[in-house]
């Protein structure tokens, strides 16, 4: 009985116990582990060795060093998935600002206002990435998971948070973007980026239209911090039947006022 029962856990028919050696390969080897189980709604072993090139032997001991810490579990199916330890360790990036915790009431409030799913991101690398969401009630709805990116070009709080930016700081990014396309909307110049965020700016608020997915709108604004910083972004997403042109102005108000509601919360005159 037991072979079968390591069976159900993914184990491979032989395989060494766990080392206790450490080093950086290895390290390595265990925050890739943690990221593909991450990026996966349940993995079996022989699935996460193939993705990640990597023999099932290794692949187990990895599984059961982050299993004995809580930072991986398994299924009795032989499913691998990420541990209650990884998501605690992973809120204290977020206990680094309470921004989260001052704009919840404040997200849930808009969602409600606008019948669209509330999201808050900051800016990380280029990209935004999404920290907080209150999700909509409607049956199809926006929906983005906590720890997931975008390009700034690409998004509606991407660029609420690119028109903050002075000039050194734009002509900076602009160097370095590579302006991807997600759909025939994408934003692909950067004077075409320039032309979009003085719209912004005279808006007050940002508007995604189908620039990164088909059918779906976005509308945003800048949070700012005492000093007057851009430090994240709020937003409402939804599909465009739901956000036609005559709702965008409506909702560029309530999203400005949540963000206004929420930067005062953070000390911004």
């Amino acid at each position: 009985m037991a072979p079968k029962a390591s069976m159900r856990r993914g184990r491979p028919k032989s395989v060494n116990p766990p080392s206790s050696s450490t080093g950086i390969q290895a390290l390595n080897r265990g925050l890739d582990v943690l990221e593909a189980l991450a990026s996966h709604e349940g993995v079996t072993l022989t699935e996460l060795s193939v993705h990640l090139g990597q023999s099932a032997a290794t692949m187990y001991r990895v599984l059961t060093t982050l299993e004995q810490r809580r930072y991986a579990e398994a299924s009795p199916e032989g499913q691998w998935f990420v541990g209650p330890e990884a998501f605690k360790r992973g809120s204290a990036f977020l206990r680094r600002t309470n921004i989260v915790e001052r704009s919840r009431s404040v997200m849930r409030d808009l969602m409600s206002k606008t019948g669209e799913t509330s999201n808050l991101d900051i800016e990380r690398e280029g990209h935004v990435l999404f920290v907080s969401q209150v999700e909509s009630h409607e049956m199809i709805r926006a929906y983005f998971p906590p720890g997931a990116i975008s390009p700034l070009h690409a998004s509606g709080i991407g660029k609420a948070l690119l028109s903050a930016f002075d000039e050194e700081g734009l002509e900076g990014f602009i160097k370095g973007a590579t302006f991807t396309r997600f759909t025939d909307k994408t934003i692909a110049s950067a004077g075409r980026l320039r032309e979009e965020l003085q719209a912004t700016r005279q808006r007050g608020y940002a508007v995604d239209d189908e620039e990164r997915t088909i059918g779906m709108r976005c509308v945003a604004a800048c949070i700012l911090n005492r000093y007057s910083e851009a430090v994240a972004g709020i937003s409402v997403s939804g599909p465009t039947a739901r956000m036609p042109d005559v709702r965008l102005r409506e909702i560029g108000v309530l999203v400005t006022d949540a963000a206004r509601e929420i930067s005062r919360r953070l000390g911004a005159d």
